[in-house]
């Protein structure tokens, strides 16, 4: 795996915004192309000072949004995990059940058991689920659409759930 924009602010994983743009602040001004040395023509050294600054910039472009922020994570996570899966699915495939405010959205394993995923935890990952009558849709802030790798609650198998935010489910 390459180097994160985590890494490249030099922050970890769990910083809180303030620690992000702290951060950021102080890298940008290392690298501004203002504050380096004036040199006649573009030397290997500036060169690599423009991309790091360029780096560090869209770092701050994905980690300072909020919203792109979780997306990115997301797919960080994904990246991380074993992408191994034992199959696709699409948020369709999934079984609701209601339980107070909270849905929870079932897909059945080969072993008996389930995959799942609940609205809090997909409201943590960005979407939304609404329901309108006995159709639940998934609704997000952005036009991103995304994976989540579930494992079972008892095997070793694991699935990929696809999220096309223009789904909904019945």
């Amino acid at each position: 795996m390459t180097r994160t924009h985590y890494d490249i602010l030099g922050v970890k994983e769990g910083a809180t915004y303030e620690e992000i743009r702290t951060r950021y602040r102080s890298s940008i001004l290392n690298y501004h192309p203002d504050k380096l040395p004036k040199a006649d023509g573009l030397s290997n050294s500036i060169k690599m000072a423009d991309d790091k600054f360029l780096e560090i910039q869209r770092a701050w472009e994905i980690l300072g949004d909020p919203t792109s922020r979780a997306v990115y994570d997301i797919e960080l996570q994904t990246l991380k995990q074993d992408t191994t899966t034992s199959e696709d699915i699409s948020i369709e495939d999934l079984t609701i059940e209601y339980a107070g405010d909270l849905v929870e959205l079932f897909y059945q394993c080969r072993c008996g058991d389930h995959f799942s995923i609940d609205s809090v935890e997909l409201e943590e990952m960005g979407y939304i689920l609404s329901m309108d009558g006995d159709t639940v849709s998934l609704q997000t802030l952005n036009s991103y659409s995304a994976s989540v790798v579930l494992p079972c609650g008892s095997c070793s198998l694991k699935i990929r759930l696809l999220i096309n935010i223009a789904e909904n489910i019945r």
